[in-house]
């Protein structure tokens, strides 16, 4: 579920990106970019290790 939420998040910060470098129409300031940026690597990390955390409880 986080990694799915990661990669929800992460698009919002490529969309963001792409419409200012394109289309000079981006949607977020650049406290808010860093800010989407920071929470998708850390949900990505949570996702990262729980996925490490099941491995080593399966084995």
């Amino acid at each position: 579920m986080f990694l799915y939420v990661s990669f929800i998040v992460f698009v919002v910060f490529f969309l963001n990106v792409a419409l200012g470098a394109f289309a000079d129409a981006a949607f977020l300031g650049d406290v808010g970019e860093m800010l989407v940026l920071a929470v998708a690597s850390v949900l990505f990390v949570v996702a990262i290790l729980k996925r490490e955390a099941e491995q080593k409880s399966n084995e």
